[in-house]
């Protein structure tokens, strides 16, 4: 018994079918992997391109649809624009999430306790995240302010800008209440 043959379609050969650009687009496929090879301008070329893909994965020459062609190099010197494969990866069907249908006559209590009975990972999970960004507010609150800006230079330099008279004694009250602050800070440290 012969190995059944990939129908050649409407293009007349193997791997090769018409773009909606008109261009000729080429397919292949080997070990359960599909591959993207390019496009061509004409059904010929693209075929000749498909075979080059069938003596790179060295399948059995009756998948050619140019079996006159002796070896590879060949076949890759019939493709003036080269081969270029590129594997197509097929998209992971989605897990559907659990959801909640609330029967006729059930309350939302009754049916959110109904899932939780029936999903215990999703309320396990739900408690996790939680706990996790409780643990997260605790530490920041312990923390303290998140950003200290540290002081590096104490020169009098860096002290120029302030007068003595200012310090000593200004007009504006909330100035002086600043000023008196400031210089009992100083003392404690």
């Amino acid at each position: 018994m012969t190995p059944k043959k990939t129908p050649k379609g409407k293009s007349g050969f193997f791997g090769v079918r018409q773009k909606p650009s008109g261009n000729w687009g080429v397919e292949f496929s080997d070990a359960g992997r599909r591959w993207w090879i390019d496009t061509y301008p004409s059904a010929h070329e693209a075929a000749r391109a498909y075979d080059a893909a069938v003596w790179r994965a060295e399948r059995p020459r009756e998948h050619l649809n140019f079996p006159e062609i002796e070896s590879r190099a060949e076949a890759e010197m019939l493709v003036p624009q080269g081969i270029k494969m590129k594997e197509i990866t097929t998209k992971k069907k989605m897990t559907k999430k659990s959801s909640v249908v609330v029967d006729a006559g059930e309350t939302d209590e009754e049916a959110m306790a109904r899932f939780a009975r029936e999903h215990p990972e999703y309320v396990q999970a739900e408690l996790e995240y939680y706990w996790k960004r409780e643990a997260e507010q605790k530490k920041e609150d312990e923390a303290g302010p998140s950003m200290v800006i540290p002081i590096e230079s104490s020169s009098e330099e860096d002290w120029a800008d302030f007068s003595e008279e200012e310090e000593e004694g200004c007009d504006d009250l909330e100035k002086e209440e600043f000023w008196a602050q400031f210089r009992s800070s100083d003392d404690e440290e």
